[in-house]
């Protein structure tokens, strides 16, 4: 029993390897989403070889391993591919500025493509409640997408504010924003993929009149 639970223990160890490494690899070393797409594929390639390599030296230990192994790099196939290849539409009701509705436009602005195909606008109106970021969008579909204000012209998302996730890669949708938030500092609305470190699309905000 003690045997059988050692090598039981094996599989949590493999499966955190690969996602360690998936994360390195895929949202540290580069922020260009081509070359992490590129380092995801050779790093699962990389983590097979070793799982068969470890699975051949250690007869007893073949089973979890292997298991591990394809269970891990499956199920996150399964994620990217399901995240990537389908389109998620909304279309919700959003906070307008029609007269006598007390809401107000504040800021908006035309949303530019980074490393995927980005159009739209995203407007920031004062409504009942607080302030809002509606989206009139349309991008490419990914991973792991997030809402994030960022400063000056948004290359740079070190300093953010994460307004969730991103609710449909195609549509009109609404985000509430924090009341602390400065928005004469986060003046820039960018679409994120965290799961690759790349933005997908930014919008710099203009205040109106």
């Amino acid at each position: 029993m003690t045997r059988l639970a050692a090598r039981l223990a094996t599989m949590p160890i493999v499966a955190g390897v690969v996602l360690v490494g998936l994360w390195f690899f895929a949202g540290v070393v580069t922020n260009d989403f081509v070359t992490s797409g590129i380092l995801t594929a050779v790093w699962f390639g990389v983590a097979g070889a070793s799982a068969v390599f470890v699975a051949r030296r250690r007869r007893a230990l073949a089973a979890p391993v292997l298991a591990a192994y394809l269970l891990t790099a499956g199920g996150v196939g399964v994620y990217l591919a399901w995240s990537t290849l389908r389109d998620r539409v909304v279309n919700e009701q959003v906070a307008s500025a029609a007269p006598g509705s007390g809401n107000r436009l504040l800021a908006n602005g035309a949303f530019t493509s980074a490393e995927h195909e980005t159009s739209g606008v995203a407007r920031i109106r004062l409504r009942l409640g607080g302030r809002a970021l509606t989206l009139d969008l349309r991008t490419s579909a990914g991973p792991d997408l997030r809402v994030y204000l960022a400063p000056g012209d948004g290359n740079d998302v070190g300093d953010k504010v994460d307004l969730g996730g991103l609710k449909g890669n195609i549509g009109t949708q609404q985000y509430a924003i924090p009341s602390d938030t400065n928005l004469g500092r986060y003046n820039a609305v960018v679409i994120y993929c965290r799961a690759f470190s790349a933005p997908f699309g930014r919008a710099v905000l203009n205040p109106t009149a």
